[in-house]
């Protein structure tokens, strides 16, 4: 089953992308006492994700900001080498890159797909989540290669 509006965040094990490499955070502690806008690609580098959810994100960092989102993240099945390269690439530091590399975050949150058929293993389905204090406001889950619902406009258009 997953994720639901009203839910807390599961407390799972991430690795944060950050020029000084890699930190580990417990997902229960990075999601306490802000307002995040969370979303997830099925994988770094890849199409869709680089040409249009990363750079919606990116391109709309200061209107989430002034409808009351504290931090943005991206998570994905990849590590948070290859994440923190993207986000050097394509993203922003208004971006945090939450490295999910096991999928154990995809998995607790009841959103993992099955890639294999395309050579990429299980992933996180593409998503975004509102959290607030470790409690989800809102869930935004496309269907399969789909983007609509979890673009930053779209959770613009929510708030």
């Amino acid at each position: 089953m997953s994720i639901s509006v009203g839910d807390k965040i599961p407390n799972v094990k991430l690795v944060k992308a950050t020029a000084e490499g890699p930190q580990p955070v417990q997902s229960a502690e990075y999601f306490a006492g802000r307002r995040v806008a969370l979303f997830s690609v099925p994988g770094a580098f890849t199409p869709t994700c680089s040409a249009r959810h990363l750079p919606g994100f990116v391109e709309n960092a200061g209107e989430l900001a002034a409808k009351g989102i504290d931090e943005i993240a991206c998570t994905a099945v990849n590590d948070a080498f290859v994440l923190g390269a993207w986000n050097k690439s394509g993203g922003s530091d208004a971006i945090t890159m939450l490295a999910d590399g096991n999928g154990d975050f995809a998995a607790a949150l009841g959103l993992e797909m099955d890639g294999s058929a395309y050579g990429m293993g299980k992933r996180g389905q593409r998503f975004s989540l509102v959290v607030n204090d470790g409690v989800v406001e809102q869930v935004n889950v496309e269907a399969p290669g789909d983007f609509n619902v979890s673009s930053a406009e779209f959770m613009l258009g929510q708030l």
